[in-house]
């Protein structure tokens, strides 16, 4: 074959392949400082030398600048050098390494005047605890606000000086509903009452409070969807107040009485027939509707999602009597916690009518599933909602290598695309699959050592730039055919 015949269609995508490619030789990685039409890839490789690094600080390239910052393998004098970079996503990629970086790196962003880099900072768990404690007296409220929300495991001291903070955002932020971490933490009990009373930060207070008669009462009539909803939350409400909420007009508050251990079967079969009755016929808000209508809608026509995903950690706790709820969050959280399971109950939850029990029960117990069921549940698997994505991106269930060449010539496209997990995939096999007219199971094969080399070279001008640009990714490219391509680049 002339390789020179095959033009790339995805020039660009071969590129960011090559940029990678661990077997570019040297001369080729400093070719590559040249291409500006990238993401600057180049600069995050593990084997730059020092003066290849010199190099790219000296070019001042904004995207070889901001890879070369997220670089892990960075020398500290680098990293200290561009710590003072007049770039501030530069100074911000830095941190977001910090688990890597020379505390003097640290010391100097802690005090820089970009309060996007302190946020970075804020956000960080692998800046220093004393660092952090200084953010917490930022002049910027959005940076005290970020460190309320994702430092949730800060001394007292801290969160005391956050959730007593003059700036009702951080406030909300260090006693909300959500956080970006877990675990959530626990205010102290005496700030409770002052919480309470803070509308920004009564709905993250709620769970924390002594549900007093008049506090109960009060919370259960606040006007404040979100308030009822975590009151629906909390271990003490009673019975009464609790089938109150249960016919609540904010979905979101049925759904938190759904997810109670103690609320009765027939009640949660109620809840859930309801919502979903009452979320089908939500009317749209129309142009004209104020945020607080807006969000209202959006949270009750989200409801019969949060039904399904809910996670509940009492399920996981005793997951059996669970199995074979008839509500899929139910299911699911049984299947996350059954490692411990009777192998009959495993089995069930394998077969589930449910996508996403069938994966959650493969992800907690791979161990147990076999052969046979481990084929099925590939074979079955469609990518139905974004919260059954994980699954394409991830090994979960491994065949062995008879298995995968079987796959290689399966009807199914998800099961080609197994066959190279094979190292020893026959070359004739790999060859066939780099024609396949599926993406993924080009894009499977494309670095395959087995890959005869004229495969290689037609998938680099393959009509897919994802495949084209994990072909260029491959040790197995000739250094010639490297040659050509930077050339055809400009570099």
């Amino acid at each position: 074959m002339d390789a020179d015949a095959l033009t790339p269609v995805h020039l660009d995508a071969v590129m960011d392949g090559l940029a990678v490619n661990s077997a570019l030789p040297a001369p080729m990685v400093r070719r590559m400082f040249g291409w500006r039409r990238g993401w600057g890839r180049v600069a995050g490789r593990p084997d730059l030398t020092e003066d290849m690094i010199a190099e790219i600080i000296a070019l001042d390239d904004e995207w070889l600048l901001h890879s070369l910052a997220l670089n892990d393998r960075l020398p500290d004098r680098f990293r200290i050098q561009l710590a003072a970079h007049r770039d501030k996503s530069v100074r911000s990629a830095l941190v977001s390494r910090a688990a890597t970086a020379p505390r003097a790196v640290l010391e100097r962003l802690i005090d820089d005047p970009e309060p996007k880099v302190r946020e970075e900072l804020a956000r960080n768990d692998h800046t220093p605890s004393d660092l952090r404690f200084r953010l917490a007296a930022d002049p910027d409220p959005a940076v005290r606000a970020e460190l309320a929300k994702h430092w949730t495991q800060a001394p007292e001291a801290v969160r005391r000086i956050l959730l007593t903070d003059p700036a009702a955002t951080v406030r909300a932020a260090a006693c909300a509903t959500y956080f970006a971490c877990l675990p959530h933490p626990v205010p102290p009990a005496d700030l409770v009452p002052a919480l309470l009373a803070d509308p920004g930060t009564r709905a993250g207070a709620v769970v924390h409070a002594v549900l007093d008669a008049d506090t109960l009462r009060s919370l259960a009539e606040d006007p404040d969807g979100e308030v009822r909803a975590q009151l629906a939350r909390h271990p003490d409400v009673p019975p009464n107040v609790r089938d109150v909420l249960a016919v609540d007009p904010s979905l979101r508050v049925r759904v938190n009485v759904f997810a109670r251990p103690d609320t009765p079967e027939h009640v949660r079969a109620e809840i859930h027939a309801s919502v979903h009755e009452l979320a089908h016929a939500l009317v749209d808000p129309g142009p004209d509707a104020d945020d607080d209508a807006l969000l209202q809608w959006c949270m009750d026509a989200s409801a019969p999602m949060e039904l399904r995903i809910l996670r509940l950690d009492w399920v996981r706790a005793d997951p059996l009597p669970h199995v074979d709820s008839p509500h899929v969050a139910f299911r699911v959280s049984a299947a996350a916690g059954g490692k411990a399971l009777p192998v009959d109950a495993v089995a069930r939850l394998l077969d589930d009518e449910e996508e996403i029990v069938r994966l959650a029960m493969a992800y907690a117990a791979p161990h147990l599933v076999d052969l046979a069921t481990a084929e099925a549940i590939e074979r079955r698997y469609r990518r139905r909602d974004k919260f059954t994505f994980w699954w394409d991106k991830a090994e979960v269930l491994t065949f062995p290598p008879e298995t995968l060449r079987r796959f290689a010539t399966d009807p199914e496209p998800r099961l080609r695309s197994f066959a190279p997990r094979d190292p020893d995939l026959p070359p004739e096999v790999a060859q066939k699959l780099a024609t396949d007219p599926d993406v993924r199971v080009r894009r499977a094969v494309a670095q395959h050592r087995n890959l005869p080399l004229s495969s290689l070279l037609r998938l680099l001008a393959d009509s897919s730039e994802f495949v084209a640009e994990a072909a260029a990714a491959s040790p197995f490219v000739p250094v010639e055919q490297m040659d050509r391509l930077l050339t055809r680049a400009g570099v």
